[in-house]
């Protein structure tokens, strides 16, 4: 009889996750064209709760292109571009044994649909992968991440033109044939499922280039998956070595109450949370699917080729956990909606804080999926206040330890996971508001929201907790 774990495995994956766009600047250096993040506005006059979920027309887009005045954070990042190689030893110094990062789609190709990549671009991300390496990290890379070249926004209609099948296809052969002996873990998409929250970053539809906005992006994300099914065959066929991951945002919601209609109301409503990773870790659409898109009258045009594209399934599952929601009959009829637990802590921006709930998901995915698994994004955001020169977080050790000790617990309870990625181990432009004081790091950058201060970085007192975590594999965590 098999013994339960006592405790996470030796070689378990302790990381950092960051993404391009939100870090790297230099976004018109060495030939790189604009991506969807670069037109991604800071406003304080914004509310919190409005920042996430802003559809862009044509109309903003032109604007922002032609704007001298307004606030784009995304365009400087905290110039990881040029700070790679400290910022990288940091990370290292606190015991980081992988980390992930991804790729930008329009530093290798510009406009997206060229057939040549740029030298320039690829050459930097050769420098930054060795740097990973050299620092002693496994690299975990993200091939698109809310980086999409602009101009396929623009000439075509984003991931609705079947065009961009090809394009990204070029684009990820050109990654595996460049950099198979130094990268062998690869997420496709980040949050495939995030087509609500982020859909312009994500799609690239302009809502004024569709006639329907809702069908337009499960038609992007279908096109996203078949693409995902021609990559994931390339990488199979030509590197057998890669591991090939899919990756959701989060996971599925609580009933609100234990009435039936609202249970029934929220197996619906998780069903199209699961439905992305079904089709691929399956490798097909399953029924409640057609169901569900019958119900609100939309229509996903399969090309010839995409059902046995679909079977070229991930090899791995990772998801993001930042909070949890609840479902009820009423909001499932409203949009298939859920909204916060009001029983739940929240942090300043409205995200509840559910240590528990990270295990339940744990078990949730390994009981549907039973494959490997990777958290690649966990994390919260607060103010940090600056104090004579250091940052005092008690709140991060606290949301950390907790949401650790769980994922243990998860593992005892004989989830297969693998590695665990603290979501922005140094502080980065926020995704959702592009705000600098919405900080996740355990080091601070001394950057506010405009871009502006001396741009250096401060270990945080949570940076030597994470430290002694990894250190004692996941056992101390006082």
């Amino acid at each position: 009889m098999s013994k339960v774990p006592t405790g996470f495995p030796k070689d378990f994956l302790w990381g950092g996750a960051i993404a391009a766009n939100q870090i790297e600047g230099a976004y018109d250096i060495s030939g790189k064209g604009l991506s969807v993040a670069d037109i991604n506005e800071f406003r304080a006059d914004i509310p919190i709760e409005k920042k996430s979920n802003r559809e862009i027309d044509t109309e903003y887009i032109e604007a922002a292109l032609n704007s001298t005045d307004r606030v784009f954070p995304k365009r400087w990042g905290i110039d990881f571009y040029h700070t790679y190689k400290e910022d990288l030893k940091l990370l290292a110094e606190m015991g980081l044994k992988t980390f992930r990062t991804s790729v930008a789609w329009s530093r290798i190709f510009p406009n997206g649909d060229e057939l040549e990549p740029s030298q320039e671009g690829l050459q930097f991300y050769e420098d930054l992968f060795d740097e990973i390496i050299k620092n002693g990290m496994v690299p975990m890379i993200t091939i698109s991440h809310y980086e999409m070249p602009l101009y396929l926004t623009t000439a075509y209609k984003g991931w609705y033109s079947r065009e961009l099948i090809e394009f990204f296809n070029r684009f990820c052969e050109v990654l595996f044939d460049r950099y198979h002996q130094k990268v062998k873990h690869w997420i496709i998409i980040n949050q495939i499922n995030l087509i609500v929250h982020e859909s312009f970053n994500h799609l690239g539809i302009a809502e004024d280039k569709v006639d329907n906005l809702l069908e337009a992006k499960y038609q992007g994300v279908h096109n996203e998956m078949v693409a995902c099914g021609y990559a994931t065959k390339y990488a199979h066929d030509n590197y057998p070595d890669l591991q090939i991951g899919m990756m959701l945002c989060g996971g599925p919601a609580y009933p609100a109450t234990p009435k039936p209609e609202d249970v029934l109301a929220t197996v619906r409503h998780n069903q199209m949370e699961y439905f992305f990773a079904d089709v691929l870790l399956r490798g097909y659409y399953p029924g409640y699917a057609f169901r569900y898109f019958e119900d609100i009258g939309i229509n996903i045009k399969f090309g010839e080729g995409d059902e046995e594209a679909l079977k070229n399934t991930a090899d791995f599952m990772s998801f993001s956990y930042y909070y949890t929601r609840i479902c009820d009959a009423k909001s499932y009829a409203n949009g298939n909606e859920d909204y916060r637990n009001p029983e739940l802590e929240a942090n300043p921006w409205g995200w509840s804080i559910d240590p528990v709930g990270l295990r339940t998901y744990l078990n949730l995915f390994y009981d549907r999926y039973q494959c490997p698994i990777y958290i690649t994004e966990n994390g919260v955001g607060y103010y940090d206040q600056l104090e004579d020169g250091e940052i005092h977080d008690p709140y991060r050790i606290d949301y950390y330890r907790a949401h650790i000790e769980q994922m243990k617990e998860a593992i005892k309870d004989g989830v297969d996971l693998r590695g665990y990625y603290a979501w922005g181990p140094i502080d980065i432009i926020s995704c959702s508001s592009s705000e600098m004081s919405k900080r996740y790091g355990f080091i601070y950058v001394d950057q506010d929201d405009y871009g502006k201060g001396s741009k250096k970085r401060l270990l945080k007192d949570s940076y030597h907790w994470y430290k002694k975590a990894i250190e004692t594999n996941g056992e101390d965590l006082k």
